[in-house]
């Protein structure tokens, strides 16, 4: 079995209106969300083999934020992960090493929740049913695969194990 960590980078700073979208670091809210979020990852058993991230400093950052507490994990920025739609994030799934048992991806609104949902086999429950409409910063779904190759994963071959946020762990 192989596991898909989706995570949403945690909350972002506003302080500078005229700064890029891309630049905009995470505020001190964003900070311990990713670190809370991080445990929850070592709670679940989860922890990624590697890790694909977009380019965009907040989710840099909250991976940043995350690495003491899951550990030395590969990961790769990919500049495509920028507000990436659900047909983007499965190609570089599929381009994953087949030895990583589980990938995390840490991504942007709207593409994570739609990637999660167009993933998922829709057998799910109400708490994870939420994470289809609203997936707030520092969020994190977890689906399985029973796929040995990423390559394989398809649309709607996935198995929703859990979702929660920051808000749920406190």
């Amino acid at each position: 079995m192989k596991r898909i960590v989706l995570i949403r980078h945690a909350k972002s700073s506003w302080s500078d209106p005229d700064q890029e979208d891309i630049a905009r670091p995470l505020n001190q809210r964003g900070r311990l969300s990713a670190a809370l979020m991080a445990a929850q990852i070592v709670e679940l058993d989860a922890v990624p083999d590697a890790v694909w991230l977009s380019p965009a400093a907040r989710t840099v950052e909250t991976w940043e934020r995350m690495k003491p507490i899951l550990g030395e994990v590969e990961a790769e920025t990919h500049k495509a992960l920028y507000m990436a739609d659900p047909d983007t994030m499965l190609k570089i799934l599929q381009s994953t090493s087949s030895k990583a048992k589980t990938v995390a991806i840490v991504g942007h609104q709207p593409g994570v929740s739609a990637f999660a949902r167009k993933l998922s086999d829709g057998k799910i429950g109400p708490t994870c049913a939420r994470a289809f409409t609203h997936f707030p910063t520092a969020g994190l779904a977890i689906l399985s695969t029973q796929e040995e190759k990423w390559s394989k994963v398809t649309f709607k071959s996935c198995r929703f194990e859990h979702f929660s946020v920051p808000k749920d762990l406190v």
